[in-house]
Order: structure tokens, then C-alpha cells, then sequence
């Protein structure tokens, strides 16, 4: 039971970064497949000078319905600069195997318009170096769907929420607004 409840805490709490200096070439020195697209973007070109907005996503999550609220965010701070940027994985065995059924959960179910790339992993050994350079950095690796990285203009992550923050939490949209 303690087990339990140390987890589900782990879960619920929201956590700034601590300050390191970031690995701009980890975060951005690749090229990434949109999803369900034949486009590859340049992650340096598109991201790089930029404040960003990163979350690990699922499309079968319980969490999913947060689309709704990421894109919100998308729509009310993109004129400012803001990029949100979603990774699908299948790391906790809730993504879809086929991208077109991801690409439908996200854009069709939940009108998504903000960048969305092919899955990746997000934790361990297999981890996408985005990924890696962002545990790096945080010391705390998404633990489940749907984690949410505030990322400044020179690639430092400032801020990191779990899967229980919304994306209309204050201190979320806070971090973010510091970003901008």
C-alpha cells in the first residue's frame, strides 16, 4: 500500500527544473518524421531559439483527453512564439501501433494543430536523445503519459509537470509565461 501511494504522489506532483546548462545539439540536432507524414523536420531550424512546450503523449492514456487543453494552449501562446511539441510512445504500452490511428486520436478526435512526430521512446536506454537531454537535465524522466516540459528560448527546461497537472493549471500556463 505504501508502495502505492508513493508512486500516485510521484505521479501528482509538479516539479521545477533545476538549472544546468542545456545540450542544445541532444535537444535539437536531428531530424524528426511527422506523424503520420512522409515529412521530415529539422528540429534546429523549426525548435531551435524558440520556447517550447514538450509532453510525451498516447493516444489510449487516460490521460488523453488533455489534447484538448494542449491545443488550447497552442491557440492562446503561439502568436507569442510558444512551440508545443508532442512525441507519441508506446513506453508505457498505450499507444496505438499504427500512426494513421494516432494521427486520428490526436487531429480528428481532438483537433490538434501543434507539431506531433512519429513515436519514440522517452525513457530508459532506448530513450530519443530529446528525451535524455530533458532527464538529464530535470533528473526526472516521464513516469507516464503525458509529462509536460517547459523549455526556454536557449534550450534549458525550466519546469516539469506530471500527468496529473492539466494543461490549464495555473502554474503550468505561469511557467510557461515565464518562458515567453
Amino acid at each position: 500500500m505504501k508502495r502505492i501511494l508513493t508512486s500516485i504522489m510521484g505521479l501528482c506532483l509538479s516539479h521545477t527544473a533545476v538549472a544546468v546548462e542545456p545540450d542544445t545539439q541532444a535537444l535539437f540536432d536531428h531530424q524528426l518524421k511527422r506523424l503520420h507524414a512522409d515529412e521530415r523536420v529539422d528540429l534546429k531550424t523549426a525548435f531551435a531559439g524558440h520556447p517550447m512546450l514538450v509532453i510525451n503523449t498516447a493516444s489510449h492514456c487516460g490521460f488523453t483527453p488533455q489534447f484538448e487543453g494542449l491545443e488550447s494552449l497552442h491557440q492562446a501562446y503561439k502568436d507569442r512564439g510558444l512551440k508545443v511539441v508532442g512525441f507519441p510512445s508506446n513506453d508505457f504500452m498505450q499507444e496505438a501501433k499504427d500512426e494513421a490511428k494516432i494521427a486520428k486520436v490526436c487531429r480528428y478526435n481532438f483537433g490538434v494543430t501543434f507539431d506531433m512526430f512519429s513515436p519514440i521512446a522517452v525513457r530508459g536506454s532506448d530513450a530519443h536523445p530529446i528525451f535524455r537531454e530533458i532527464a538529464r537535465q530535470t533528473d526526472k524522466p516521464p513516469r507516464w503519459n503525458f509529462y509536460k516540459y517547459v523549455i526556454d528560448a536557449d534550450g534549458r527546461v525550466t519546469a516539469a509537470f506530471s500527468s496529473m497537472t492539466s494543461p490549464d493549471d495555473k502554474e503550468l500556463r505561469e511557467a510557461i509565461e515565464a518562458v515567453l
